[in-house]
């Protein structure tokens, strides 16, 4: 098969897309914290904000995945971005002309929330289908390292605007950015035959029931999924915790606590530059992982035992590991996945991921008031790294074919129940 490249004309738009998405997400969020805790002076109104956020990925995901799935991914693309753009425009111009009203920017983060669960699913179903076949891997090594990036960039930025100008004035930036993303994604081309028939109310219930018998079935999925909701989760915990020992211990500061989150970003964004430049065979990619969570779990173990300077160079290690490790999770699992189970199997992830990162928090909140703050982080850093063992190292044969899947091997499979269905 002959290879055309990676930077096709549908790749290419994704990709200038996808910065201004995270362009126009990385100059909002920042201001609003600022602005909510500004007015209110209070951590627990602040925190309601980000709740809100995170609230519609507990369970809509798997209500709406059969309706995205059988969906065309880019009317839903572009539909979402032009009302997000909507809704900021207009979000902008009221806040421009009234004082602030906790209650708008509560409304605002949950509608928003639950726009992003079928902007989420919609996107992370279609963009495997942007990618050239053959060129996976670095497609997702580039899609790793936009919002690191952007992140280092627009984190100052977002500061400079939020004290410079009125946020009303952001909101409507932001909202001409979102402009400018849909005018892109017009010009991506569609892939044939993607869109499926309209779904009914019988459908829908078979289509739900279909996501969890495949589920069910597919133990290598189960694993990695769940380990990954623990880890992640356990990761948030320690991030908890970290804050508060930083901020609790006299050699440390808050502004040494933002060169170690600022050193993990950039470890992200070497790996991801690295992962583009140098791929790993597709028969190595389970020896790999294996190798990168081991040392990630440990690393974030011992985390707060190290000097300062080994806490830099373990986030950045981290940093760099973990970029690469995702990159080649989600090629192989997005390449597993049937293209017409994607969004199902993905909002089955999302839902977990959310329970997991809640549980965890709350459990290092909790475990963090009767426990030293090194010990509370050993313990989940622990805790990861054992069911690390179980779900990745044991299970070698169901683990090992989802690590090892191309979209080549699956195109060849779909094409060949063709051929037995017309026979």
């Amino acid at each position: 098969m002959k290879k055309n490249g990676l930077w096709t004309k549908n790749f290419s738009l994704i990709t200038v897309s996808t910065v201004l998405s995270a362009i126009g997400g990385e100059a909002m969020n920042l201001p609003i914290s600022l602005m909510v805790f500004e007015q209110t002076k209070s951590t627990f109104m602040a925190s309601l904000i980000m709740i809100c956020g995170m609230l519609p990925d507990i369970i809509l995901p798997i209500l709406i995945a059969p309706i995205i799935d059988r969906g065309t991914k880019k009317k839903w693309i572009v539909g979402l971005d032009a009302l997000m753009a909507l809704l900021f425009l207009v979000v902008g111009i009221f806040v421009l002309h009234h004082k602030f009203i906790y209650l708008l920017y509560v409304v605002f983060t949950l509608i928003i929330g639950t726009i992003s669960v079928f902007y989420r699913l919609a996107y992370d179903a279609w963009y495997p289908d942007l990618i050239p076949i053959g060129f996976e891997q670095k497609g997702y090594a580039v899609s790793g390292t936009i919002y690191p990036t952007v992140t280092i960039v627009m984190a100052p930025l977002a500061t400079f605007l939020y004290q410079t100008i009125n946020i009303g004035y952001i909101f409507i930036l932001v909202a001409f950015i979102g402009l400018i993303d849909v005018a892109l994604e017009t010009l991506i081309t569609e892939s044939k035959g993607e869109a499926l028939d309209k779904i009914t109310w019988k459908m829908y219930k078979e289509d739900i029931i279909q996501g969890f018998t495949f589920l069910k079935k597919e133990k290598g999925i189960r694993n990695i999924y769940t380990y990954m909701s623990i880890t992640s989760g356990a990761s948030f915990g320690i991030s908890v915790v970290t804050q508060a020992f930083y901020q609790t211990q006299a050699w440390l500061s808050v502004t040494m606590l933002g060169f170690l989150k600022s050193s993990e970003t950039v470890g992200r964004i070497f790996g991801g530059l690295l992962q583009y430049k140098k791929e790993i065979p597709v028969n190595k990619r389970y020896g790999f992982t294996k190798i990168v969570y081991t040392v990630y779990d440990l690393m974030d173990t011992f985390l707060l035992f190290m000097p300062y300077p080994a806490m830099l160079l373990n986030r950045f290690l981290c940093g760099a590991l973990g970029s690469q490790s995702a990159t080649i999770r989600a090629t192989a699992v997005q390449s597993y996945l049937p293209q017409e189970m994607r969004a199902r199997i993905n909002a089955l992830f999302g839902v977990i991921f959310a329970i997991g990162g809640i549980l965890f928090q709350l459990l290092a909140g909790l475990l963090g008031l009767i426990l030293p703050y090194r010990i509370v982080a050993l313990l989940l850093g622990f805790m990861t790294f054992i069911s690390m063992i179980f779900l990745i190292w044991i299970p070698k044969d169901d683990n090992k074919k989802i690590y090892e899947a191309t979209r080549v091997e699956a195109e060849l499979c779909d094409e060949e129940i063709v051929v037995i269905n017309l026979e």
